[in-house]
């Protein structure tokens, strides 16, 4: 195991993590647990990541990483370890995730249900624009059925 984590699976690119980083990884939708509790913990000490995405499996030890709040969208969970399955080609470079490319930069939105959506970084600040209002009328409109309901109002609303 020291050897193959030493020479072989080096994950070179957790050396070049940025606080605020969304890793994508394109594991060629193998049914391979790259990510775990320990490594993500590792990046997370490293430099922030704020969480990842990919187009297979990529994730096991899944209890722990719930725990530690290391947030994961993958097609699936993976039991697996990499050992001779996958390895580190390159980084930063364009990947298919669902049949969508993801180019270095660009912003990732998801959220706890699944939903994942790529938004091309040029477009990223109209995005949110819209997003942001599309929020705002959310919660107004929640929040006047709350108090219809007579509910104390939460975080959710306000």
């Amino acid at each position: 195991m020291k050897w193959y984590y030493s020479e072989v699976c080096t994950d070179e690119w957790a050396n070049d993590i940025e606080e605020g980083d969304f890793i994508v990884m394109d594991v060629a939708g193998t049914d391979v647990g790259i990510l775990g509790s320990n490594n993500t913990l590792d990046h997370l000490h490293k430099g922030g990541v704020v969480g990842y995405l990919t187009n297979g499996g990529g994730i096991r030890d899944t209890d722990e990483v719930i725990m530690q709040r290391i947030p994961v969208w993958s097609r699936f969970v993976s039991q697996g370890m990499d050992q001779t399955r996958i390895r580190y080609y390159e980084k930063d470079v364009p990947v298919a995730i669902g049949g969508v490319a993801v180019y270095p930069n660009d912003v990732i939105v998801a959220d706890g249900d699944g939903g994942v959506v790529v938004v091309p970084s040029k477009y990223a600040k109209e995005v949110a624009k819209y997003a942001h209002q599309e929020l705002t009328g959310d919660k107004a409109g929640r929040k006047k059925l709350y108090e219809k309901l007579g509910w104390e109002l939460d975080d959710t609303v306000q």
